[in-house]
C-alpha cells in the first residue's frame, strides 16, 4: 500500500451528517439487505415485549439526563467475507469513506499511553500520514505522552466517526520517526504553528497565556525573513500496529466487532468479538 499523507489533504471542519439508507445496503448486495431486514424484525420483536413504562425520548426536546441522549444505531453490518485481509487497506477504505462523508475532523484520533506502572493517559491528536509501516503523528518529545512513550513504548489509537456509527481501534508499539521526516513536515506547517511549537514547553506549568504569547512575538521578531528551524525536542512518532478492531454500531446494541491480530508470519487473522 502506498503512503497516505494527510498534510496537504483537505478535511472537513464543518459537520454534515452522513446520509445512509437501506439503498446503500442493497448496493452492497442482497445478502446485506436481508441482514438489515432481519435485524429490523429482531428489533420489532424486542420492542413488542417492552411495555409503555419506557417510551422513546423525543429527539426534538432538550436532554434532561444522560439517559435522554440514548440513540439507536441503524447501520448495515460487517461481514468477514467483505473485509480486506489486509487491515491497512481496510482502514484506508474506512478513512476514505469518513473523509468523503462530510464528517468533522475525520483525522482526529485518541492516543492512549501509559507509565511503566500502568497509569494511563489519553488525548486527541491528528493523524498526519499512514502506510503499511504504521500511523504517524507529531508532538513535543518532552510532553507527557513523549515521556511516557520513552519509558513504555506501547500505545493505542481510537478513531470515532459517529456519523457513520463506526470506530477503529489500533494498538501496537511506537517508534521515533527520522529527523529528516520531522524537519520535512515541520516546513509544511503554517508559520504560526511553527512558532507555537518553538514557544511551548508542552505539558509544563506556565504562569499565564500572556507569557506564551510574549514568547511567540519574540520568536516572530527574530524570524523575520528567515526559516523557523524545527525544534530538537519536536518531531514524529510512528505507531506500528499488531492489532486492529473495526467496530460498526448495530441495532439494539448488537454491534459488529471484527479484530485483526498479527500472526508470527506477519499475516493477519480476523476474529469476531462479542459486543
Amino acid at each position: 500500500m502506498s503512503e497516505r499523507s494527510l498534510s496537504g489533504r483537505q478535511v472537513n471542519t464543518r459537520s454534515t451528517p452522513a446520509k445512509r439508507s437501506l439503498t446503500v445496503a442493497v448496493l452492497n448486495g442482497q445478502r446485506q439487505r436481508v441482514h438489515v431486514l432481519r435485524a429490523a424484525a429482531l428489533s420489532d420483536t424486542i420492542l413488542s415485549m417492552t411495555d409503555s413504562r419506557h417510551p422513546q425520548p423525543d429527539p426534538s426536546a432538550p436532554p434532561r439526563s444522560l439517559r435522554d441522549l440514548r440513540r439507536e444505531y441503524e447501520s448495515e453490518g460487517l461481514h468477514e467475507a467483505d473485509m480486506n485481509p489486509d487491515p491497512f487497506k481496510e482502514f484506508a477504505r474506512w478513512f476514505d469513506e469518513a473523509c468523503s462523508g462530510g464528517l468533522l475532523q475525520p483525522d482526529a484520533m485518541t492516543l492512549a499511553t501509559a507509565t511503566p506502572d500502568g497509569r494511563p493517559s489519553a488525548r486527541m491528536v491528528l493523524l498526519k500520514h499512514f502506510d503499511e509501516r504504521g500511523f504517524v503523528f507529531y508532538t513535543n518529545y518532552h510532553s507527557r505522552k513523549g515521556r511516557e512513550l520513552a519509558q513504555n513504548p506501547y500505545a493505542a489509537l481510537v478513531f470515532y466517526w459517529p456519523e457513520l456509527d463506526r470506530q477503529v481501534r489500533i494498538s501496537g508499539t511506537v517508534q521515533l520517526g527520522s529527523r529528516e521526516e520531522s524537519e520535512a513536515y515541520f516546513r509544511t506547517r503554517p508559520l504560526g504553528a511553527q512558532l507555537s511549537a518553538c514557544a511551548s514547553e508542552q505539558s509544563e506549568m506556565v504562569e499565564s497565556r500572556g507569557v506564551l504569547e510574549a514568547r511567540v512575538r519574540a520568536l516572530l521578531s527574530e524570524s523575520q525573513g528567515k526559516d523557523v528551524p524545527c525544534p530538537d525536542n519536536w518531531g514524529s512518532y510512528r505507531l506500528i500496529p499488531d492489532e486492529f478492531e473495526f467496530w460498526q454500531g448495530r441495532i439494539d446494541r448488537l454491534h459488529d466487532r471484527l479484530r485483526y491480530r498479527c500472526q508470527p508470519d506477519r499475516t493477519w487473522r480476523i476474529e469476531r468479538l462479542a459486543p
